[in-house]
């Protein structure tokens, strides 16, 4: 086997291109669109190549084929109890040898960078795309959202790959029976004056942006890994989404005029992408128009959700789950809600989909080798 290095227009096609190849024949393969792909290798739109480098390569057997690809990578901003690298976008056939010459490739490449370990498939970027590898509820992914076939996980664990940490997807059914709790919770709730529930307006992106930001940094910024959001940062997000957003699904509690609570959830982008085959051209724009309006999506994902800390545990979840679920199930076609994944080191949040009467759909996993067998394995810590 040998590998190349991604450095040509040629050596990118087929990086895109082979688990296309690959998964030709499984139901549930979402292509990603290949320009979300190429972002986290630009230096121009990949802020992370500032604290970090990162690689590419294709690997080929004796015969000249495609056996296998991922990209390899350092990130400064990534601090560990040891340092540690990172393999991401990480496609292999089924074949044990392949994928250890692969991994033997990625080990010398970090060690020569003063890594002591690597952990995969993660992204070069933020944990909310490209992270994990699927080790249980094989379904179409949700959008942004790695996708791999079951045999995946024996390539990692054979070669001596350990789970740094589980990342559960909780969901549930739209019309399925709320909790009479919630109902109750509601109820008590509604008779306070002081207390309103708002959903998300487009025409507002500016105020909710800001809501938005003011709740997030008092529920989670200051909890575990969190960190602190600015307006800016989320109005350039909400913007970003705004073609997509549905003015039905996201709601925002108000005590006075003061927020005090959001959940939030947009339509799952896979619903409509998958039509694409990872193209966004000029075509592809239009087609994904004429896709969004007549083809009905079904699907919703929730994004965040979140109560500042002087209303946790008062009712408020409830009513404004109850009060967000009445509205949608009467105003949109929604049939299913997933949550983007929770890591079992936050039992905080899993508590808080829990609370949703929600069921875990789908699991992925981070692993961790560390290049000194000798060392004890340590888990991600518990937040």
């Amino acid at each position: 086997m040998k590998a190349v290095q991604v450095v040509s227009d040629h050596h990118v096609k087929k990086f895109l291109d082979f688990p296309a190849a690959l998964f030709a024949d499984d139901k549930n393969y979402i292509r990603p669109l290949d320009k979300d792909i190429e972002a986290v290798f630009d230096p121009k739109k990949n802020k992370f190549f500032r604290f970090g480098e990162c690689e590419r390569f294709l690997f080929y057997n004796e015969k000249n084929e495609t056996v296998g690809k991922f990209a390899v990578f350092i990130n400064k901003k990534y601090r560990q109890s040891q340092p540690t690298g990172g393999i991401g976008f990480f496609d292999c056939i089924n074949d044990q040898n392949a994928a250890d010459f692969m991994f033997d490739f990625a080990k010398k490449r970090l060690q020569e960078k003063g890594m002591e370990a690597m952990d995969g498939p993660i992204n070069f970027g933020e944990r909310d795309q490209f992270w994990g590898l699927l080790i249980d509820g094989f379904s179409e992914p949700l959008y942004a959202m790695n996708y791999n076939a079951p045999y995946y996980q024996e390539l990692f664990e054979n070669y001596g790959f350990k789970i740094y940490f589980n990342q559960l997807c909780f969901g549930r059914k739209i019309h399925a029976p709320v909790s009479e709790n919630f109902v109750r919770m509601h109820e008590r709730i509604s008779k306070n004056p002081a207390i309103s529930a708002r959903r998300m307006k487009v025409n507002a992106l500016e105020k909710f942006a800001a809501d938005f930001t003011e709740v997030y940094n008092r529920a989670w910024a200051s909890h575990g890994e969190g960190k602190q959001l600015t307006k800016v940062h989320t109005l350039k997000l909400f913007t970003t989404l705004k073609p997509v957003i549905n003015e039905h699904i996201s709601w925002f509690i108000y005590e006075n005029e003061k927020p005090i609570a959001m959940w939030m959830n947009i339509p799952d982008l896979n619903q409509w992408f998958k039509f694409l085959d990872g193209k966004f051209g000029l075509w592809q724009k239009l087609k994904f128009l004429w896709v969004k309006k007549f083809k009905t999506n079904k699907k919703m994902v929730g994004l965040v959700f979140g109560i500042v800390p002087e209303w946790q545990r008062k009712g408020i979840d409830g009513y404004m789950i109850w009060e967000g679920t009445k509205h949608f199930r009467k105003t949109t076609q929604f049939e299913d809600y997933e949550m983007q994944w929770i890591g079992d080191f936050n039992p905080k949040m899993i508590r808080i989909a829990e609370n949703l009467e929600t069921e875990v759909t789908r699991k992925l996993a981070t692993y961790r080798y560390l290049f000194d067998q000798t060392k004890e394995f340590e888990s991600h810590k518990i937040l």
